[in-house]
């Protein structure tokens, strides 16, 4: 066996990733385990395709509201998850002792049960899987959520015992928003219904019933009551209330005997409890198989689409975010074209394109509460129509006959005057931005203010719509509209040089980051990497190095980008502390991952052959973080500083879905005789 050791911390503690192919991908030993400094932080997610999903640290202690196992949305309610079972004690009894495998932890750095203790190994092929082992006894226990309806089936399997044994199930139900905690109460509902092999309740009227049930019969004891003070302490570090009680109506009992395997499930539907080990064998054979990086990959992008009724959808990221029109623009090619799903992909186009308002597209939110505040959305949106063409070898002609009108409408407005002060000025650049608002990708608030208003000319902006007017032009033509192309060819025309006179500095060797007036912002950000990776740049070859270079010397790190270089004096690195704090960080110095592959797509262009093992050697330190924050996955940010710690969401979409596009662009490059392809 060959293994990788990832992730140092106190301790001189490794995980291990393993590429030999009969031993799990990623795997955590007991030493690892037992150790709550290490263990806690490290969560996974699981979901199905319509927005439900269990979420949990490796040794099944909740460290944030929004863990779970599981959590659903509540049409009744307000059409947002809720948690609904927050977690589910395990007790293993032998000659009347009894011995707790749950931990939980408590108002004042109490821990209680231990049960961590007990832990052998975790690991995460084919599905989670953590082994217990009590004296001669040894319980594993394997998770997973079911694709198409919320519920989420354990497998209890008794690998080694020499006396009776028994479980004992507690279940501890929350009933409340993710954002919210649940607070202890006489409204709460303590009936329940006997079903097959368990019971049917539910905390509140109004709410999804919650069915529990197990593959054979269990005896329950409906003894209801509330506990108090669970403490989460990562809503604690980020400043949030912290304290939680919560409620569990009863517990269940069933004799297990060696060998034996026992299936337990939760969800809103009553299941017939003989189908439980066949539901989850189905289950278990349609897994992609996280045995690889890119498998890990592919896993995580499968879980940010979601279907709901009629709708499909991209959520930016788990387990909080909802959908964002710019995460979905960005991260719609990495998550469909890439494994050849153009269904998908027109699906989740269509369903953004039925709320666009003008030339803008929701930036958040739905409906009535939809906000429109991106200027870059709709400027993606174009750069989203040159993949489908790239990738999926879409006839050019056919673009444009389905979103020819979109196209137009966006490019004309943002001409004549849009919300948000968004304008053409008189040499064809994007004017934007207004007082107190935030409306590029940097749009974090504080107090009421942005961080990085960017009022002005935002050199991306300008970059994303250079290379928009040029793409329309060229899917135009080849359709045959040669009178919108000879309208706007010469605005693309005087675009390169006003472009240039505006953001080159010419003293530094790159571009400045925003320009209003006579103000030009000289901050090193990220933001100017895309005039050298989008299909068409208003930059020549040597400029295009100047920015790579000095992308590369001061942005650049193994998880990606920096959004703003730490010889600033407002560069912030460490992504810590309450939301305020977290906020002045986010585009003050963490590191974005989705802004790796623009990077590499600009390195590769301009240096060809001699820059991919540079890009290969980029790509390859992903990997690292497998075994980090979220598992098999890639975080929202990291630190600016080494050793880069993860933080934010446990995954984001734009994030895994840009490091997919980026192993295609290192293999399809490869392919194409070391060219990009446009």
């Amino acid at each position: 066996m060959l293994t990788l050791q990832i992730g140092s911390f106190p301790g001189s503690f490794f995980a291990q990733i393993n590429i030999y192919p009969d031993m799990a991908y990623i795997k955590f030993e007991k030493n690892q385990l037992i150790n709550l400094e290490y263990s806690l932080p490290r969560e996974l997610i699981r979901t199905n395709r319509a927005g439900s999903y269990a979420n949990f640290t490796i040794i099944s202690c909740n460290t944030r509201k929004y863990h779970g196992l599981l959590i659903a949305p509540q049409p009744a309610i307000d059409n947002q998850n809720h948690v609904l079972l927050s977690s589910l004690d395990e007790t293993v009894i032998q000659h009347n002792n009894e011995f707790n495998l749950a931990i939980h932890k408590f108002e004042g750095e109490v821990y209680n049960p231990r049960g961590h203790k007990y832990v052998s190994d975790f690991t995460t092929e084919p599905i989670p899987k953590l082994t217990y082992q009590v004296g001669g006894v040894v319980l594993a226990k394997e998770m997973l959520y079911t694709s198409n309806d919320d519920r989420v089936i354990i497998k209890y399997t008794l690998e080694d015992a020499h006396s009776p044994t028994t479980l004992r199930f507690r279940p501890f139900l929350a009933y409340r928003n993710i954002h919210q905690l649940s607070k202890a109460n006489v409204f709460v509902d303590k009936k329940y219904d006997p079903i097959a092999n368990g019971i049917r309740t539910r905390m509140y009227q109004g709410y999804s019933y919650l069915y529990l049930q197990f593959s054979k019969e269990p005896e329950y004891v409906h003894v209801p009551d509330w506990y108090y003070n669970f403490e989460y302490m990562l809503e604690r570090a980020r400043g949030y209330e912290y304290l939680e009680d919560l409620y569990t109506p009863g517990y269940f009992e069933l004799p297990i005997k060696k060998g034996e395997s026992i299936y337990f499930a939760a969800g809103l539907e009553k299941i017939n409890p003989a189908h439980l080990a066949r539901s989850f064998n189905n289950e278990m054979k349609i897994r992609i198989p996280r045995n690889s990086f890119e498998n890990c990959l592919q896993n995580g992008a499968e879980q940010f689409v979601i279907k709901r009724g009629k709708r499909t959808e991209i959520i930016s990221g788990l387990p909080w975010f909802g959908r964002w029109g710019r995460d979905t623009f960005i991260a719609l090619p990495g998550l469909t074209l890439l494994k050849d799903d153009q269904k998908t992909f027109k699906a989740i186009l269509d369903n953004i394109l039925s709320e666009m308002r003008g030339p803008l597209f929701p930036n958040m939110g739905m409906g009535e509460n939809a906000i429109y505040n991106s200027v870059d959305a709709p400027l993606w949106f174009f750069w989203t129509l040159q993949q489908l063409i790239i990738i999926s070898k879409v006839p050019k002609r056919d673009v444009w006959k389905t979103y020819g009108k979109r196209m137009k409408t966006i490019l004309e407005g943002f001409r004549s005057g849009a919300p948000y002060n968004i304008h053409m000025t008189t040499d064809g650049l994007i004017y934007s931005g207004e007082s107190g608002k935030a409306i590029t990708w940097m749009d974090a608030i504080v107090d009421g203010k942005p961080v990085t208003p960017r009022i002005g000319l935002a050199v991306e902006v300008n970059a994303l719509w250079y290379n928009a007017i040029m793409f329309a032009i060229e899917i135009a033509r080849a359709s045959g509209e040669n009178a919108f192309a000879e309208e706007w060819e010469p605005i693309a025309a005087r675009i390169p040089d006003a472009f240039v006179r505006t953001f080159w500095l010419s003293d530094k060797n790159y571009l400045a980051d925003y320009v209003n007036g006579e103000f030009k912002d000289r901050s090193v950000r990220p933001n100017q990497v895309f005039a050298t990776s989008l299909p068409y740049s208003p930059l020549n070859e040597e400029q295009r190095k100047g920015v790579l270079d000095r992308v590369k010397s001061e942005l650049v790190t193994p998880r990606g980008l920096r959004s703003l270089s730490p010889v600033n004096i407002a560069y912030k690195g460490t992504y810590d502390g309450n939301q305020s704090e977290r906020d002045l960080a986010y585009h003050q110095g963490s590191v974005h991952v989705w802004l790796a592959c623009h990077f590499a797509e600009g390195y590769l262009r301009v240096y060809e052959q001699s820059g991919l093992a540079y890009i290969e050697d980029f790509y390859s330190k992903f990997e690292d973080v497998m075994s980090e924050h979220g598992i098999g996955t890639i975080s929202e940010v990291y630190d600016g500083d080494p050793p880069h710690k993860a933080g934010g969401a446990i995954s984001q979409a734009w994030n895994v879905a840009e490091l997919l596009r980026l192993n295609w662009l290192i293999n399809n490059f490869k392919k194409s005789k070391h060219k990009i392809n446009t």
